[in-house]
């Protein structure tokens, strides 16, 4: 994964296991040249939204083993790892690692999907649950997007309207 590659890359150049955010956007932009300084503070924030990167201390901190991922003689990084994926993107792409087929997860969640009368997102994740997907920091996601959905749904019905037959 190109993301995993160039998270990894400033973290083995100076082999280090922590990084300031500063000294990993310089090494991104100014001495590979691969991205802007705000392009690397883009790649920052959603290496963290993917769980490659967590922030400590004002530190950056692999969540990975950045000695076991190969930078390729040449490698530039597409800019679409700039690019959030979507929480049913991502609990995609762990079912797929886990072994399922991409055509065979997407229509197994489309029926969960139906079957429960849940999101996207939460079915893909109880899916990937299913497949033993480890989408922990997923499930998360879709837990505060269900209950902040609930909370507005609740909100909704509690104001008062001018529709008699509701009143």
């Amino acid at each position: 994964m190109s993301l995993e590659v160039a998270v990894a890359a400033p973290f083995k150049t100076r082999a280090q296991g922590r990084l300031g955010q500063g000294e990993f956007v310089v090494a991104l932009s100014l001495e590979r040249e691969w991205f802007s300084p705000d392009q690397a503070k883009r790649l920052v924030d959603v290496a963290v939204g993917r769980g490659l990167l967590a922030s400590e201390d004002g530190n950056l901190v692999p969540q990975f083993d950045p000695t076991e991922v190969t930078v390729p003689e040449g490698f530039t990084p597409d800019e679409s790892v700039l690019r959030e994926q979507s929480t049913f993107e991502s609990a995609l792409d762990a079912i797929v690692a886990a072994g399922v087929e991409k055509q065979q997860a997407v229509a197994a969640i489309n029926e969960r999907q139906r079957a429960l009368a849940v999101t996207i997102e939460a079915a893909a994740v109880l899916y990937a649950r299913e497949q033993g997907a480890t989408v922990d920091r997923l499930a998360v996601d879709v837990r505060e997007e269900l209950a902040a959905e609930a909370s507005d749904d609740a909100v909704d019905a509690d104001e008062p309207t001018d529709d008699p037959e509701v009143a």
